[in-house]
């Protein structure tokens, strides 16, 4: 249930490298001293049991039960749990502005759960920086969402939560327990998290623009202009681009111009999925809307079956990474800045 799909392309392994996804193995592991949390195992508990004999986790057992999900988690799996602290759900309901549980809907609350959610046994000794799906449910495509996993200073989700005790050990999966609630992300949460991406997030906050594309990108599901499709260029996408423009740096680029470049690698209204995209599939970019005289982008598949993007000036870029799926949109990494 890997996530994020590569391309074909003869020097596949530089992409892994830029950006690497880990592939979740399914295995049985055995209850030992090491796996206690506050002295509780496996020894035939569920996760559902487990999280109710560990005080910490009373307020998830709640939202467990509250949202059906309990049957669920008690079932035979194999599951693994990224299971909030009690303080993790204070700190969320304070973050929303509500002041209990049953102050959310339980479909959203549901939601938000099943982003706590991967099926299979998941240790944390198998994983590394990249991308899992999730069991939640996107509202732009209905499909699975993308979890960003980074494993550079102990082991964090969509840079948001941490985890506190790992491969706690339970009769039907295994349970993290991290110290942050993990919201429904928005294609702005990957671009954070992901430190591939930071030349990205520095260009869309490198000027204070007419229209801010942070708080763009954030819009909810169900708002229009969401949803939205970001074609994503790498860090080294940028640096290419600064060699190109003979700059030092994306200050160096004026706010018009480089707002313009940043909303030629947005499509709104659209989720396009990889399995969506055609040989020479004509992409309309937020930039092309609002000037009818800029070209749009077109993609093609070519000859080794790697995704290309050809840009108004005839310049192409590499997808190396499709289908980051987030609530509200989805994210295709490409290799070169695409230029209107």
């Amino acid at each position: 249930f890997c996530h994020v799909v590569f391309f074909k392309k003869e020097n596949m392994k530089n992409y892994f490298k830029i950006l690497p996804i880990f592939f979740l193995s399914l295995f049985t592991v055995s209850c030992d001293d090491d796996n206690d949390d506050n002295g509780v195992c496996c020894a035939g508990s569920s996760i559902v049991d487990l999280a109710s004999q560990t005080e910490s986790l009373s307020t998830l057992v709640s939202a467990l039960q509250v949202t059906g999900l309990d049957a669920t988690l008690s079932s035979p799996g194999a599951f693994t749990v990224l299971a909030p602290t009690n303080d993790a759900f204070d700190a969320f309901l304070t973050s929303i502005n509500v002041a209990s549980l049953d102050d959310i809907p339980v479909d959203v609350l549901t939601n938000v759960l099943l982003n706590h959610v991967i099926i299979g046994e998941v240790q944390s000794s198998s994983l590394t920086n990249g991308y899992a799906s999730t069991q939640a449910v996107s509202g732009a495509s209905g499909t699975n969402m993308s979890i960003y996993i980074n494993t550079d200073n102990g082991v964090t989700f969509n840079g948001v939560s941490s985890v506190t005790s790992a491969d706690v050990v339970a009769s039907n999966g295994i349970v993290h327990i991290v110290d942050a609630v993990i919201g429904l992300p928005s294609v702005v949460t990957f671009a954070l998290a992901d430190p591939n991406f930071s030349s990205l997030v520095q260009a869309l906050t490198a000027y204070d623009y007419p229209q801010s594309f942070v708080g763009l990108l954030s819009i909810p599901a169900g708002s229009a202009p969401s949803p939205f499709t970001v074609f994503a260029p790498v860090n080294s996408g940028f640096e290419s681009l600064l060699d190109e423009l003979a700059v030092n740096s994306l200050y160096e680029i004026d706010e018009q111009t480089l707002g313009a470049v940043l909303s030629y690698h947005v499509v709104v209204s659209v989720n396009q999925m990889s399995n969506t995209l055609s040989d020479g599939m004509v992409i309309t970019t937020s930039l092309a809307q609002a000037n009818p005289s800029i070209a749009d982008l077109t993609f093609n598949v070519g000859d080794n079956g790697e995704g290309i993007l050809t840009d108004n000036n005839g310049r192409t870029s590499n997808i190396i990474a499709v289908d980051v799926q987030a609530d509200n949109g989805i994210i295709h990494a490409i290799d070169t800045v695409v230029l209107p």
